[in-house]
């Protein structure tokens, strides 16, 4: 929490080791919060003042009450938080009311903060309403929340202590591994498993292990475990609270997660079902390309050879588009790579063997739903194949680029090539060529973008994109 730090620089004596406790505290804070159905407030003393100041204010996920303002860095004298104060002065745990509206009194309960020499560098209340002190066991669920704020490991890991929602069922167990609480959300998760009561058996006790059927391990979270139990599928979180090496109880936060792997499950089957889609539309397009290469091996007509060459560049750029979402879940493409690829296969079947040619690719990445990337292949590929067909004439070498660059709303991309250039009586916009029309046709209507041709040094191709077409990241 960079304001956390900030204040306690500006207004506190603390020190710059108590200062990083708090702030690494900080990251526990939301889970405390949560674990205790309370709203957290955290004071610090302000310096040369009889004064303190709030650093640090939780709302919790695991309960609900009435609006209440944001009183984060506001200062107020010792005299008007008693409570605050005297924890702070004497570290003694103080129980009391504070009124949260008119006429609307809330219980409040706070505690000391100690640095690594026991020396009190902050005070910390909680704030519930009287339905949540219901609870059956809530001071001692208030009690290990406590407890999980003063012997929380440092540096704090934020996985496992990230916060409670309010289905999450909470298990308490003591040093001995017995069950000392258990909220609603627990047992009912474990009463569709058979289990009774909860509270007095060991967590390992059979009665509370025999629908099991298996664990694993969660990866790269070692306190985490995934149990299937009957129908159910739950994550299990386990918090260990330690003093002087020695374990004094255990936070375990389960959760049902059933419904969600039942969706990833129907997600991956999905995913799966449609990239193979898309393997099979690449090979179709694939074959009936292969059929018009063999078409136009039967012809003797030059004319008629280079229509079906056109043609079967067109098809495999469309089949380039397929291939890549047949090796990927997202339905999003990398549009360089795509050009990559295309201009490797224009390549192969247009460029004579005595010419060399050099490529050259620059800028940033563009990602773009598959429905665009499929618009914007063709386009690539008739530039292309114009450049090879029309702008090398009499050379032996020569350069074709693309250069990507963004700013706010658009895409900008420039194909271009370093060769004889477009004739001085050549007018783009009269053109009858049908692989310009295509590119108009796909980069106006399909993309909402515009086209312009123009001579410098070669030929350039310019082509500018509202980004509001990318399906996904821009980077």
């Amino acid at each position: 929490m960079g304001f956390l730090l900030d204040k306690c620089r500006q207004m506190t004596n603390l020190s710059t080791v108590q200062i990083d406790i708090l702030d690494k505290l900080s990251r526990s804070f939301p889970l405390v919060s949560d674990l205790s159905h309370a709203h957290l407030t955290v004071y610090a003393k302000v310096a040369d003042k009889d004064e303190i100041v709030v650093i640090a204010q939780i709302e919790p996920n695991t309960s609900f009450s009435e609006y209440r303002p944001n009183i984060l860095g506001t200062t107020v004298r010792t005299a008007e938080e008693p409570l605050v104060w005297r924890t702070m002065t004497t570290g003694e745990a103080i129980k009391g009311k504070r009124e949260w509206a008119w006429g609307f009194m809330l219980d409040m309960y706070t505690f000391a903060i100690y640095d690594y020499d026991g020396q009190i560098i902050a005070s910390v209340s909680f704030e519930t309403n009287s339905e949540e002190l219901r609870i059956e066991g809530y001071n001692y669920l208030l009690e290990t929340a406590y407890k999980l704020l003063l012997n929380v490991k440092l540096p704090i890991d934020k996985e496992l202590y990230r916060p409670l929602s309010a289905s999450d069922g909470i298990i308490i167990t003591d040093k001995r591994s017995k069950i000392v609480f258990a909220n609603t959300a627990a047992s009912s998760i474990y009463k569709v498993l058979g289990v009774g009561k909860m509270v007095g058996h060991h967590i390992f006790d059979r009665q509370i292990t025999m629908h099991i059927t298996k664990e694993t391990t969660v990866s790269q979270r070692p306190y985490e475990k995934e149990i299937e139990a009957g129908n159910l599928v739950l994550i299990q979180r386990n918090i260990p609270l330690m003093k002087n090496d020695q374990l004094v109880r255990t936070v375990i936060v389960v959760s049902d997660v059933t419904e969600l792997k039942k969706k990833e499950k129907e997600l991956l089957i999905k995913s799966a079902v449609i990239q193979e889609i898309h393997h099979r539309v690449k090979n179709n397009l694939q074959t009936i390309a292969s059929l018009l290469r063999l078409q136009s091996r039967r012809t003797n007509s030059e004319e008629v050879k280079a229509a079906l060459r056109e043609s079967v560049n067109r098809i495999l750029s469309i089949s380039v588009v397929h291939e890549f979402l047949s090796q990927q879940d997202a339905e999003i493409i990398d549009v360089v790579e795509v050009a990559k690829n295309i201009l490797d296969l224009v390549i192969q079947n247009m460029l004579e063997p005595d010419f060399t040619l050099e490529t050259k690719f620059r800028g940033e990445t563009i990602i773009l739903p598959s429905e665009h990337a499929s618009s914007l292949a063709l386009v690539v590929n008739e530039l292309i194949q114009n450049s090879i067909e029309h702008g090398f004439i009499g050379l032996k070498q020569g350069i074709i680029g693309l250069d990507i660059t963004t700013n706010k709303d658009n895409y900008l991309i420039d194909l271009y090539d370093n060769g004889t250039g477009m004739p001085e009586d050549f007018n783009p916009q009269a053109s009858k060529s049908l692989g310009l029309q295509i590119v108009r046709t796909l980069i106006e209507d399909d993309l909402n973008g515009t086209f312009e041709l123009y001579n410098d040094h070669g030929t350039h191709a310019k082509i500018n994109i509202p980004r509001k077409v990318e399906g996904g990241n821009s980077r």
